[in-house]
């Protein structure tokens, strides 16, 4: 076990039905479901300093498509964690998240809320999601970065000394990948990964995944921890520090949530994150968990 990790976030979980017994003891706020507003086609928020649009697609979300519609608008945990793991949280602090680091994303959705807070502080972010997200996933990240840089680029109109580069220097360090853990392979991935423009960001693999708010029903599960797993085996003997796996996710089933933890803990070394580590709005009472794990 990772002394290290261990010393961060004290004692791991042992027994996922005790755990999954004491998150759900907590007071749960009613959230029906979690939208952040389903009903509108653009949200407007400020995450991590930045204003973000975020165009969603109602017409998608009510539609009759059997792969899944979940992704097409927002869910009220993708802003909090964003504004959480883009903060100076314990994961900077202890290195195993630093400006060379490769995230991917499992489940983006259409909003690239976590890639436009998180991107920008590491060398790669990797946002995958099925096909149809793809579309509305590009056009949110490809516009709010142009925003960004319109932003950069008043306010040092002046700086005479400043490259016209700089401005938009992060993006294209924010990637988009279809990827659909029900029927893909991660196969290909080490080759995408190798990809990259940094010297050892594609042969190192992935330091950090991310699933915001994925688990809602049994099917999703197994896919998702078994995808979870094969991600973190990329580049494993090459690298000092273990794949994290971070999943945050709001409240909603006991049964589904406990399943989650079992399969998950089968598989990963895990804990809850404890509340000291949290910004408020992620803590006990919330209605909102979030977890890390590495693998067994």
């Amino acid at each position: 076990m990772d002394d290290h990790l261990q010393s961060i976030l004290g004692a791991p979980v042992t027994d996922p039905e005790e755990d999954a017994f004491l998150v759900f003891s907590q007071n749960i706020p009613s959230q029906s479901l979690g939208f952040v507003d389903s009903q509108a086609s653009t949200i407007d928020l400020t995450v991590a300093g930045r204003d973000l649009t975020i165009h969603q697609s109602r017409g998608l979300l009510t539609s009759n498509r059997k792969e899944g519609t979940t992704g097409a608008v927002v869910w009220k945990v993708t802003p909090l964690f964003a504004e959480w793991i883009a903060s100076p949280n314990f994961l900077f602090h202890a290195g195993y998240l630093t400006s060379a680091s490769t995230a991917l994303e499992l489940g983006a959705g259409v909003s690239g809320i976590v890639a436009l807070s998180l991107g920008p502080q590491i060398a790669r972010y990797i946002a995958t999601d099925q096909d149809y997200s793809m579309k509305l996933l590009c056009q949110n990240i490809s516009e709010n970065l142009q925003a960004t840089d319109r932003k950069r680029s008043r306010k040092s109109k002046h700086k005479l000394k400043r490259s016209p580069e700089v401005d938009g220097q992060h993006s294209s360090n924010i990637e988009t990948l279809i990827l659909d853990w029900e029927l893909d392979s991660v196969s290909s991935l080490p080759a995408l990964l190798g990809q990259s423009g940094e010297s050892d960001a594609g042969q190192n693999g992935v330091d950090l995944i991310i699933a915001c708010d994925c688990i809602y029903n049994d099917a999703l599960i197994e896919p998702l921890n078994n995808t979870c797993a094969q991600i973190c085996r990329l580049g494993s003997g090459q690298r000092e520090k273990p794949t994290l796996c971070l999943i945050a996710q709001q409240l909603r089933s006991p049964e589904v949530f406990e399943s989650w933890l079992k399969s998950f803990h089968r598989i990963f070394h895990v804990w809850r994150v404890p509340d000291e580590l949290l910004t408020p709005s992620l803590r006990e009472n919330t209605g909102f968990v979030v977890h890390i794990g590495y693998l067994r």
